[in-house]
């Protein structure tokens, strides 16, 4: 096969009537340079790949030309390019300055380039600032960005800016198709469309992909060859799945995409292609919207098909959950279920049968794709008990010897002498069957656990009918006494003190009303509450018993913790003790 290859640099435009999708500024330019109104200080901005440096050379070459110069003269002498990314210190502006004062020796200006400023640094845009503010009269700088919000604003009022917009997928493929032509290349339309949507406007980026695929594809280019070749997915890909998803055919859908994936393709491309298709589908219902519509004739047609069998409420949520399934993607630990997932409720949006209900992530029930003949993988069934004591292995029986007694021997004699000799060699085993327990894996177990839980189940609690007699105040606060009494024998001292430190009153007939000084008593008591309330209640045969606690911080002065505010509390009571510390010279 033969390969060619196609120059991005050998197609670039050589003057400004050439420049593709740019023409409001080329005819400013070149008006300009007519009547010598040319700005000193020009800012070409915009994207990558537009041709903002492909703009500033040929600009440079045209403002020395007269018209009478050969065909091949550019005037390099007098045009300077300097790449700001790597020439970003103030060494090199520095540099730059020093030339700019000497002037020409061949035509009138001196032109510098300056690609990617904004990658200067501060202080080498403050370097700079001085000699663009009074530049000479035979400098003219062209400044080329694609980030013009970097630049400082003082940079920014002395240039004349030009704003370069993306070039249109409609322009860069009707370049590709005058290039095709010229090197004898036969290329279908949504080939060359193909390519002109993946430079993503940048006309540099279209040349150079469209010099790729013709060095692989040869002479003939198919939308095929630049799928793959740029690892994208074709539109029929789309265009099927969409179909699968209509018809509710989750298994077709399913292998399709394992077939996606097997080629080499990501999930998470797959499921963005599909939003983007849902979104075309989307612009194509509306007349004044297929304009949006950046696909060739052919593909357009199809898109204007598709979308007559879809319902703008089965794009707009199809276009939900493959958006929900975008951002979930990368945090997902298992992403190919999560594609497979979202793929199965597309399928199930235009599902209208049994057990239908309005949630998004409704899945079509597998009962659809049994009526519909699909049935699943049969499982082998265990054997039944006949079968398995069937093919249980039989006992080992021994083999008896039918030869004859003789007659002067009796059996009983020999079989009485075989019993003692065992008898004296081994001793006897006697199982006791009372106590023999059952393996917790038996089946009268289970059988055993299963009848003790329904057991269980069947005791029901009739909270109705509980009973609910009044008592008194005495008689709770006898029942809490007997409580706390009952926890000091058990040696839970703590938490018998923390009940004492209040005498539990009713703030209503069933409310017990407890107030501690901290929060820390509480939080123990609530603890335990479950244990004082079923006391309480049992002894009183009230079941409606609460308790209320509260905490008065106010209260937490009263009582003393360290050993000083245990002496100033004793001290209160009774001053004699400090001056028992004193005369003995005793420590708190």
């Amino acid at each position: 096969m033969e390969h060619f290859v196609v120059s991005a640099r050998k197609y670039r435009p050589q003057t400004f009537k050439d420049v593709v999708g740019q023409q409001a500024i080329t005819n400013t330019l070149l008006n300009a340079i007519e009547n010598n109104h040319l700005a000193q200080a020009l800012l070409f901005t915009g994207p990558r790949g537009v041709g903002k440096t492909t703009c500033a050379r040929i600009l440079a070459k045209m403002i020395n030309s007269d018209g009478n110069e050969r065909e091949d003269e550019d005037f390099a002498f007098n045009i300077f390019e300097l790449d700001a990314a790597s020439n970003n210190s103030v060494d090199d502006i520095r540099s730059l300055t020093d030339q700019v004062r000497i002037p020409p020796q061949v035509g009138k200006y001196k032109v510098y380039i300056i690609d990617e400023v904004h990658m200067l640094s501060q202080s080498a845009f403050n370097a700079f600032l001085k000699t663009l503010e009074e530049p000479p009269k035979h400098c003219i700088f062209i400044l080329a960005t694609t980030e013009k919000h970097k630049i400082i604003p003082t940079i920014l009022s002395r240039c004349q800016i030009f704003d370069f917009k993306r070039i249109t997928v409609k322009d860069a493929k009707n370049y590709l198709k005058h290039i095709a032509e010229q090197q004898h290349v036969e290329a279908e339309d949504d080939a060359l469309h193909i390519i002109a949507q993946k430079a993503d406007g940048a006309m540099r980026d279209a040349l150079s992909i469209f010099d790729r695929v013709v060095s692989f594809s040869g002479k003939h280019l198919t939308r095929q060859a630049v799928t793959e070749n740029l690892n994208v997915l074709d539109y029929e890909t789309y265009f099927k799945s969409t179909d699968l998803i209509l018809d509710n055919n989750i298994p077709e859908l399913l292998l399709q995409f394992n077939n996606t994936i097997s080629k080499g393709f990501d999930g998470h491309h797959y499921i963005a292609g599909l939003a983007s298709h849902f979104r075309d589908l989307l612009v194509c219902k509306t007349p004044q919207t297929i304009n949006l519509l950046e696909v060739g004739d052919q593909t357009k047609a199809k898109y204007l098909k598709q979308s007559k069998t879809t319902s703008q409420e089965f794009l707009l949520q199809g276009i939900a959950l493959a958006n929900d399934c975008d951002l979930k993607y990368k945090t997902s630990r298992n992403q190919r279920l999560l594609v497979e997932l979202c793929l199965m409720q597309l399928a199930s949006i235009t599902f209208d049968g049994e057990k239908k209900n309005s949630s998004s992530h409704f899945i079509i029930p597998a009962s659809y794709f049994k009526n519909k003949g699909i049935t699943p993988i049969p499982v082998k069934k265990p054997n039944t008990n006949k079968e398995l004591q069937a093919n249980m292995p039989k006992p080992f029986k021994p083999s008896v010897i039918n030869e004859p007694v003789p007659e002067n021997i009796k059996v009983e004699s020999i079989e009485n002498d075989v019993a003692q000799k065992l008898s004296k060699k081994r001793p006897k085993i006697i199982l006791n069957r009372q106590s023999k327990t059952t393996s917790g894996l038996s089946l009268s177990s289970i059988k055993k656990k299963k009848e003790h839980l329904i057991k269980q189940m069947e005791v029901v609690i009739d909270e109705e009918n509980l009973p609910t007699d009044s008592f008194s105040e005495s008689n709770m606060q006898a029942a809490w006494e007997e409580f706390v009494i009952g926890l000091e024998k058990k040696g839970k001292y703590n938490l018998a003190s923390i009940l004492r430190i209040d005498t539990p009153k009713l703030s209503s007939e069933t409310v017990i009303n407890m107030v501690f000084p901290n929060s820390t008593n509480k939080v123990e008591v609530e603890r335990q509450q479950y244990d004082l309330l079923a006391y309480i209640r049992k002894k009183l045969n009230n079941f409606s018993v609460t308790l209320d606690i509260t905490v008065n911080e106010e209260l937490e002065k009263q009582y003393a913790y360290t050993p000083i505010e245990k002496y100033e509390k004793l001290k209160e009571k009774n001053p004699n003790i400090d001056l028992l510390r004193k005369t003995f010279d005793l420590d708190i």
